[in-house]
């Protein structure tokens, strides 16, 4: 009996004193920093840093990732080893250069229409769709 009064009591002290603890932590810190300027900077510290350690894991993954295919690669056909050691590798103008003679070769390979307007009169010129007296609600007289 005593054990089960216990365990009904200990919920409500615990959260007593931890409702307790909170206020006092909160006034300490409003006297710190009355206008939540630290706050603010702490907290996008915190936002920026995890950013930044998500990017790094990706980062990290994604090259072990690429490092494991590649060894596994080579363990299975050795003569891949001489070919991968021969592979081009891309520098930032070669990836611009290729862009621009694409980018080129599409512009080309549309079109060029003239800019030869005919008009020709129709023998009917009235039509419903352009007349305004339709829009009217009222005759002005």
């Amino acid at each position: 009996m005593n054990l089960s009064m216990l365990l009904q009591v200990q919920p409500a002290l615990v959260d007593s004193t931890t409702k307790a603890k909170i206020a006092v932590n909160s006034e300490k810190f409003s006297q710190i920093d009355p206008f939540g300027v630290g706050l603010t900077f702490i907290g996008m510290f915190v936002v920026f840093m995890s950013l930044l350690i998500l990017y790094l894991m990706f980062m990290s993954i994604t090259k072990l990732l690429a490092l494991r295919i590649k060894k596994r690669k080579l363990i299975q056909q050795p003569e891949l080893k001489e070919k991968i050691a021969k592979e081009p590798v891309f520098t930032g103008e070669v990836n611009a250069a290729i862009c621009l003679a694409v980018g080129l070769y599409l512009d080309e390979i549309h079109d060029k229409e003239s800019a030869v307007l005919t008009i020709n009169r129709v023998a009917k010129t009235y039509s419903p769709w352009s007349s305004k007296i339709y829009g009217l609600r009222q005759y002005p007289r």
